[in-house]
């Protein structure tokens, strides 16, 4: 047995089957941690532009989405949350659900979702910016 093999982490059954990390886990690591910290600075800005946006009329809202930093800052939270809240249930579902078949639907209808959700979201932000002038 070669030195290299003796200070090895896996398995014996691992090293026969040669199973092995995917490559992928770093890459969902980071981007979940990067729309979280986004999130960190984008929430406390939405819930603050929420509540002073709820004091006024339907008009008051038309209004701050048609300011284009605002309707930026609101895509970018939908955005950000969609994308979070995406990767959140691919580990859960990963982890949690043994059959293949349901793993592997679940995991799309998560996609879907969350890529239905963001459009409206964007559509919806993008048609009061667009139309609140005219």
């Amino acid at each position: 047995m070669s030195r290299h093999d003796q200070r090895s982490l896996r398995t014996p059954l691992g090293k026969v089957r040669g199973l092995g990390s995917a490559k992928e886990g770093a890459n969902h690591f980071i981007a979940q941690r990067v729309t979280a910290i986004a999130l960190l600075f984008l929430v406390p800005w939405f819930l603050i532009s929420l509540l002073s946006a709820a004091s006024g009329d339907y008009a008051h809202a038309r209004a701050f989405v048609s300011q284009p930093i605002n309707a930026v800052l609101l895509l970018l939270t939908s955005a950000a949350t969609f994308w979070h809240m995406r990767l959140g249930l691919q580990v859960i579902i990963e982890d949690y659900i043994s059959n293949t078949g349901s793993k592997i639907a679940l995991l799309i209808a998560n996609t879907f979702v969350a890529a239905a959700a963001f459009t409206a979201c964007a559509y919806a932000i993008l048609t009061l910016a667009v139309t609140a002038g005219a």
